[in-house]
This record gives structure tokens, sequence and C-alpha cells, in this order.
């Protein structure tokens, strides 16, 4: 695997290169200033850009995140970002936890000494893990596919040889987002290897076998149906732009930093249980780290393309197929639309399923503990 270590270090020039372009940004007018309905907030974004150019470190959130121990790994031709954070206990179990987009490995930043250490933070030694944190391919700082067809589907199978490569036979899976659809097509296609999956999202792309012969959707079942509807119409277009087009996206995000910004924090304000303040969650300079990792991987044709291989390749299954695997499930109050359990039962071997008091679709970010909790209470009887 070629195995070595990593540190992040940005060549000065393109720190300054940035702030260039942050000096030099044209922003655009607004029928009201203040409001989110059309987008990212005029007022919020002049805020931010102002604060990346003025009072945000870069160096000082380089620096935090290389205390993380951080590695490169050749996988398939491919060099591969990761943290790996040995665990300790008497038997710690290894987990491989995986980001999404708008996301970073560093959404797992709060998680990993939780996981990997629990009697250093309020918890039993028995339940630590061996944590390894990958970027996906074209994400942070791992490097972009060459070819087409990297999806989800194509991800498992390089996380299935790295976790081999680092010497676990045997792992768990967790994951939101992206990460939800890597590490249930882990479960699908490396049985042998998974000894269980914990996921906090539903990937939009699961579609169980429906039709004569099998169970009528229910009522619970439709309702989540038209939700999802609702929601992919006045909140899907970011996805059907990057499912269809993403170079074209790519040519404005890779050349406007406060583009990316925008396209980036109305996500985490949307998505998040933020009630409308993306701030109440999230500090600025949370939010511009893992913007100003997007922006100096120079990549983003490759992120925004992993939704265009992904819906060329949803996870569709057929009447005879079933995920023997256990899963569970932890259903944040403010995620995206999620099923009920009852459309996941058509096909996997879901063994909890626990509704959160609070959250969203960033739950490493924004609930840590509750996360880690649920995380804990699955693998614990899988040990």
């Amino acid at each position: 695997m070629n195995l070595r270590d990593f540190k992040i270090n940005i060549p000065a020039e393109q720190i300054e290169d940035l702030r260039r372009r942050l000096r030099a940004t044209r922003l655009p007018s607004s029928l009201d200033a203040d409001q989110w309905d059309d987008g990212a907030s005029l007022v919020f974004m002049q805020r931010l850009a102002e604060y990346w150019l003025n009072r945000f470190d870069w160096r000082a959130q380089e620096a935090r995140l290389n205390r993380l121990p951080q590695h490169l790994a050749t996988v398939d031709g491919l060099d591969l970002h990761f943290v790996h954070q040995p665990g300790k206990g008497p038997a710690p179990m290894p987990l491989v936890l995986t980001h999404g987009w708008p996301g970073s490995f560093i959404e797992m930043e709060h998680i990993i000494p939780l996981l990997a250490d629990p009697a250093a933070n309020g918890g039993d030694p028995a339940d630590a893990f061996h944590v390894v944190v990958p970027s996906l391919p074209g994400f942070g700082f791992s490097a972009p596919p060459t070819v087409p067809g990297v999806d989800s589907y194509r991800v498992a199978e390089l996380w299935a040889k790295l976790m081999h490569g680092l010497g676990y036979g045997r792992f768990a899976a967790q994951g939101g987002d992206i990460g939800a659809g890597v590490s249930t097509w882990l479960a699908r296609r490396f049985p042998e290897q998974i000894i269980g999956v914990h996921i906090n999202y539903i990937p939009g792309s699961y579609q169980p076998p429906l039709g004569d012969g099998l169970p009528p959707i229910t009522a619970e079942e439709q309702a989540f149906l038209d939700t999802a509807a609702a929601w992919s119409n006045t909140e899907g277009a970011y996805a059907a732009e990057q499912g269809a087009k993403p170079q074209t996206l790519a040519y404005a995000m890779a050349d406007s930093p406060v583009g990316l910004a925008a396209w980036i924090t109305e996500k985490f304000r949307t998505w998040s249980d933020c009630d409308g303040d993306v701030e109440r969650v999230f500090t600025m300079d949370e939010l511009l780290t893992n913007i100003s990792i997007y922006w100096f991987g120079h990549m983003l044709d490759a992120s925004f393309r992993f939704y265009k291989e992904s819906r060329m390749r949803p996870q569709v299954f057929t009447a005879s197929e079933h995920v023997t695997g256990p899963l569970g499930m932890a259903v944040f109050p403010c995620e995206l639309p999620t099923p009920p359990r009852s459309w996941v039962e058509r096909v996997f071997n879901v063994q909890r399923w626990t509704p959160m008091p609070r959250g969203g679709h960033f739950a490493a970010l924004e609930q840590p503990e509750l996360l880690v909790e649920d995380i804990r209470a699955f693998f614990r009887p899988l040990r």
C-alpha cells in the first residue's frame, strides 16, 4: 500500500492567492439581504468573507488538525488520505468512519477520541475502537479519480483493501451522507469482512424491491416518499446539478472562494438543527476550516462528480437480496427526509433504530456525544 505519514502543509502562495481572491470578491445584489429564501444570505456572506480575509487563521487550524495521526496509502493506484487512531482498551474493534458532501474528514474530529479512548472520555474501555477515517477520493487530501466509475460502490472496495492493508481482516463501518452509502455497500459487497454497519442517514439511492408478490407500500412509507419528493423539488437542485453537469459547476467554485463558501454554507444551515442560525451550531472557524479544505484541495470537479457517478449506480435491490449483517440507525430529527424502519427492513437486518432528541445531517459535528453513545451501544453485543 506504500503507507506513509502525512502532515497538512498548504504552501504560503496558495494562502496568499486565497486572500487576493477574497479581496477582489464581487458580491451579487439581493432583494432582501438578510433572508435565506433564495439561497445564502448576502449579509451573512459579507460577514463570512470579511472574517475569512481578516480573522481566520488557517495556520492555526492546520496545526490543530496535524495533531491527528494522518497517513497516505496507495490503493489501486489512488493515494488515499486517512486518519488512523489506534484504540486504547482491552480489545478495540476496528472501525472505518466515512464522511460525505459537503463535509470532510474533519467531521469526525470530535468523535475520534471518544471512540478510540473511551476511558479518557468518561466511557468504558471495553467500548474502544481502532478508528480509521479516510478522505473520499477527490475530497480533502485524497487524490482525485483519473477514470470514471468511482462512486460509493467502488469506494467500498477501496476501503476494504485499505482496512486489510492496515491489518484489519474484519471491521465495523459507520457513516452519514455519502458515508452511509459506502458503509451499506461494504455490508452488501463484503459481508465476510464486515462486523456490522451503523449509519445516521439512509442513502437517497437506496431502492428496496417493490411490486407483485412483495409487501405493499404502507401509509407511513408512502408519506415518506411524498415528503422526499417534495424535499427534492424545493431543496434538491444542488444534487441535480452535481449529478448532471459537475464540470460546469466546478468552473465557478474553483475560481471564487466566496461562491464555494455560499454553496457549502447554505447546506450547513439548511441541513443542521440550528433553527435558522447556523452559528448556533457551527463556529465561523469550523465552517471555514471545512470550506478551506475544499478550496486548497483543488479537486472540486471530483467532489461534485461523485454525485454523477453515484446517480449512475443506485443501490437497487432485487426481490431475492437481503443483507444479513447487522445494521443500526441513529435518526436525528433535522436530518434530510428519513424513511420509516419498515422501508429499510425490506432489505437490511435492522437491529437498532434510535430516534435522537436533537441534531441534524452533520451528526458527528452537531451531537458527537449522542452519536458516539449510539455507536458504542450498537456494536457492544457484536464484540
